[in-house]
C-alpha cells in the first residue's frame, strides 16, 4: 500500500499560481504561488486529508494511475505508516482494543498511536503492522 498520490495543478489565470487537486481524494485542495509552492502544500492538504479521514473512520482510497499531465505528491512518513496501520486494521477488522493487545500494550496507547494529532515513534508502528501481518519498506525517489 502506497499513500503518494496523482495531483494535478491548475493555473489560476485570476489570482495567479496554481490550484492543486487530488482526484482519488477530493477534500485535498490546496494552492500555492508557484510549482514548487503548490507541490509542497499538496503534500500538506494529503496528509490533513488522510489524517481527517482517519478521526472521522473513512475509508482511505489506495492512489489511482497518474494520468497525462499529473504529478505525484506523497505524504510524510510517519503519516503513511500510521494509515497503513488504519487501512489494515479496517481490512482485518482489527479493533483498537485487539491491535493493543496483539502488541501486548495499553489500549491508551494504542489508541494514541492512530491519533494523528499525538506523536508517535516509527519503531511502534513498524511493530504495530507486523502484528498486522505487514511490513513497511522505504522507497526513495
Amino acid at each position: 500500500m502506497q499513500f503518494t498520490y496523482p495531483i494535478k495543478l491548475t493555473r489560476d489565470r485570476k489570482d495567479g499560481g496554481y490550484v492543486v487537486s487530488c482526484r482519488d481524494i477530493p477534500e485535498a485542495i490546496t494552492q500555492g504561488d508557484t510549482i514548487e509552492h503548490a507541490m509542497a502544500d499538496a503534500e500538506g492538504a494529503l496528509q490533513a486529508a488522510i489524517e481527517g479521514r482517519m478521526e472521522d473512520g473513512l475509508d482511505i482510497p489506495p492512489p489511482s494511475r497518474p494520468k497525462r499531465g499529473e504529478r505525484m505528491a506523497t505524504t510524510p512518513i510517519t503519516t503513511a505508516l500510521k494509515a497503513a496501520v488504519y487501512v489494515s486494521m479496517r481490512e482485518q477488522g482489527v479493533s483498537k482494543s485487539e491491535l493493543a493487545r496483539r502488541m501486548r500494550v495499553h489500549e491508551k496507547e494504542a489508541r494514541r498511536m492512530l491519533d494523528p494529532h499525538q506523536q508517535t515513534k516509527v519503531p511502534t508502528l513498524e511493530r504495530a503492522l507486523a502484528v498486522l501481518g505487514r511490513r513497511a519498506a522505504i522507497a526513495v525517489s
